[in-house]
């Protein structure tokens, strides 16, 4: 059996591999919801935002000024909002929608609406330790840098990259190939940490090694030990 050489860096998506959801993401959406008079269910939520958030095109701007960041940031999430309630049978009207997204996302802002899995900080130091270069690869926006701060984490990483910052989004193998940039390392040399099909999509396509990571919880939109170790 052939033995594969260890890695000298580590890419690590963040939502759902560094990060997950402090309660499930439907069930804040409806809460939200309620506190501006809109009653809707988190059955009906969660399969609507399940569909919007995987419909919607990505989450990357080439073609913005770093004023114009977070704008649009803003209204990639305020036309995901929309169709997930569209979708839900609760359409907003102009006013409700737009405050109903501007709570949303300053609330997913906050490090109170997310929880670091008890096994992150111990692999993140351990990697750090052993000489390997980290970089957070997310399709995320802007938020991620001062949530990583907050937690803790962004100590670990080298670079942070954000597909909305960057212009381009996993599965296009470009954002990995940016990572390796930044890193100043060869595909050979880096395994990739994610828990998507864009994850290993975009990884392989780049050349890169992927472990997928699977935490195993009844709800998958809460915290569970799990981060398969490089």
């Amino acid at each position: 059996m052939t033995t594969l050489p260890r890695p000298r860096g580590l890419l690590i998506d963040a939502m759902g591999t560094l990060l997950e959801p402090a309660a499930p993401v439907a069930l804040t959406y409806a809460q939200a919801a309620a506190a501006v008079g809109i009653t809707v269910s988190p059955e009906h939520v969660d399969p609507a935002f399940r569909a919007a958030y995987g419909s919607a095109p990505p989450m990357a701007f080439p073609d913005r000024s770093p004023k114009s960041l977070d704008q649009r940031e803003k209204e990639w999430w305020l036309a995901c909002v929309g169709d997930t309630f569209q979708r839900a049978g609760q359409p907003l009207e102009k006013a409700a929608l737009r405050k109903l997204t501007c709570q949303l996302f300053y609330h997913y802002a906050s490090p109170e609406a997310w929880v670091v899995p008890e096994d992150v900080p111990r692999c993140l130091q351990r990697w750090h330790g052993a000489g390997l270069k980290l970089a957070v690869v997310s399709n995320f926006d802007s938020r991620l840098d001062a949530l990583l701060e907050t937690l803790g984490l962004r100590r670990w990483f080298t670079a942070v990259l954000v597909s909305s910052r960057c212009g381009v989004a996993k599965p296009d193998p470009r954002l990995f190939q940016l990572a390796l940039e930044r890193l100043r390392l060869a595909p050979h040399e880096v395994w990739h940490l994610g828990d998507t099909a864009a994850d290993l999509q975009g990884a392989r396509a780049a050349g890169i090694r992927c472990i997928l990571v699977q935490r195993t919880q009844p709800d998958p939109a809460t915290t569970a030990p799990g981060m398969m170790e490089a």
